[in-house]
């Protein structure tokens, strides 16, 4: 496992590759450092979820930006709103002779064994955000999460004083979702004076952590704070302690970066104290590793990465929360 900072990871990786090269694969343009010896023109295929929350729109947005930088590379991009759809999507994307793609698993568990399929038949497979059940990808990249949940805990119980009510919103089942979830509870288990009253899951969706929100609230007349493993619902248990007039003495805290939240953190918002860093511009450095892995030899270019990236989180707070509010962000 490598860890690295967001902003300077990938540049010494595409730089330590490149000085790995003959002079003459690292020379020259891109479209033509890029193409493998046989001179066909390389096909990359793309599935993430949905873009159906900010999240998932940002990182669809971050992955069309990111192609644009390599025009070498015949690049197809889709979204599935389950894992039965992405499954379909990768069988279909390996019948197209993909050389290579990049999965954001819907759900880690329904993905693993096709991906593990594709894999075994030599299709370079490079897993970004969300792992797989068991490491069957060449580079799997992703955001520290046990950092995220562990960080974004111990912010609540030092707010808290170490005593209080909370509950809990997760996310899909994801090994994104487990190691927040599982991280958070292992701070909170030992500050016995934090109770978790109530947990369930909101799917990664405003509307659906709306809903269950307000379920939380009937069945608890006091609740002193909500940990959200995101930022999008946040604003749904946002929108339901409007809803219910229990918008006061009560604050949440979510994650993610998105520029509303982080907005609400700088100006000292109470329901918002702070926010935990996930940008979903992690694509880009999947994208990026892809490319770099297929410029040339593909098998001897792997052995330059990691098998696994994971990229350090912040800690967003009223002190630094401008350093990390960007207004014409798509997230």
């Amino acid at each position: 496992m490598m860890k690295a900072r967001w902003w300077c990871a990938i540049g010494v990786l595409g730089l330590a590759l490149a000085g790995c090269q003959s002079g003459s694969e690292a020379g020259g343009n891109a479209a033509s450092a890029a193409q493998p010896t046989s001179g066909k023109r390389l096909k990359v295929g793309i599935t993430m979820p949905a873009a159906d929350h900010g999240w998932t729109a940002g990182l669809s947005y971050w992955a069309h930006e990111a192609v644009k930088q390599h025009p070498e590379i015949d690049w197809t991009i889709q979204d599935a709103k389950n894992p039965d759809e992405q499954i379909n999507q990768l069988e279909n994307m390996k019948t197209q002779g993909m050389d290579a793609l990049i999965i954001v698993p819907t759900e880690s568990a329904p993905i693993t064994p096709i991906a593990e399929k594709l894999h075994n038949a030599g299709i370079l497979i490079v897993d970004v955000s969300a792992g797989f059940s068991k490491p069957v990808a060449d580079v799997f990249v992703e955001g520290d999460n046990i950092a995220f949940g562990r960080k974004s805990a111990q912010f609540m119980v030092e707010k808290l004083g170490g005593k209080g009510k909370i509950a809990i919103l997760e996310g899909v089942p994801c090994t994104v979702n487990t190691d927040r979830v599982n991280a958070a509870k292992a701070v909170f288990k030992a500050s016995p004076g934090i109770q978790i009253v109530a947990e369930d899951s909101g799917q990664w969706n405003r509307e659906k952590a709306e809903k269950v929100m307000q379920n939380m609230l009937v069945s608890n007349p006091h609740l002193d704070a909500v940990w959200a493993a995101d930022d999008d619902m946040a604003l749904g248990v946002e929108s339901a302690l409007k809803a219910a007039g229990r918008n006061k003495n009560i604050w949440i805290l979510g994650g993610g970066g998105m520029k509303d939240v982080v907005k609400r953190v700088m100006d000292k918002d109470p329901l918002y104290p702070g926010d935990i860093t996930y940008p979903p511009s992690i694509i880009g450095y999947g994208i990026q590793i892809t490319a770099d892995i297929l410029r040339g030899d593909k098998e001897k270019n792997k052995k330059f990465f990691p098998k696994h990236l994971v990229m350090d989180l912040d800690q967003v707070t009223p002190d630094n929360a401008k350093d990390f509010y960007f207004p014409s962000s798509i997230y």
